[in-house]
C-alpha cells in the first residue's frame, strides 16, 4: 500500500494527529473538499487545512481531493456535474498553490 485515502471534509473527522503515524515514504490524500455539497469551500482555508496537516507528515506527502466519489452513481443527487467540476477545479487549484 502506497498510499492512505482520508475523509477530513468535516469536524467530525477530527484533527490531523493520527497522521504523525505515517510511515516514510507513504501518500496521505487528505479529502478535504466534500462531494455531499456544492458549496464551493474556501481555497484558503483549504491551503491552511494542508499547512495543518504538515505538522504531522512532511508536505512531500501529501495530497489533496475530493473526500469520495460524486455519490455512487451517475445522477449525483447532491450537485450537478458544472458543479462538480468545479470542486475539481478548486482540488487542482488549491493544489497548485500548496506545492508550488
Amino acid at each position: 500500500m502506497d498510499r492512505f485515502l482520508f475523509e477530513w471534509d468535516s469536524d467530525a473527522a477530527g484533527g490531523f494527529e493520527p497522521l504523525r503515524f505515517v510511515p516514510p515514504g507513504k501518500t496521505v490524500v487528505l479529502g478535504l473538499v466534500t462531494s455531499k455539497s456544492p458549496v464551493l469551500e474556501d481555497r484558503d482555508t483549504l491551503l491552511r487545512r494542508i499547512d495543518e496537516a504538515s505538522r504531522y507528515v512532511s508536505r512531500d506527502q501529501l495530497a489533496v481531493s475530493p473526500q469520495c466519489g460524486f455519490g455512487g452513481s451517475a445522477d449525483n443527487a447532491f450537485m450537478t456535474p458544472d458543479e462538480q467540476w468545479r470542486k475539481l477545479e478548486l482540488v487542482v487549484e488549491t493544489a497548485r498553490r500548496a506545492w508550488q
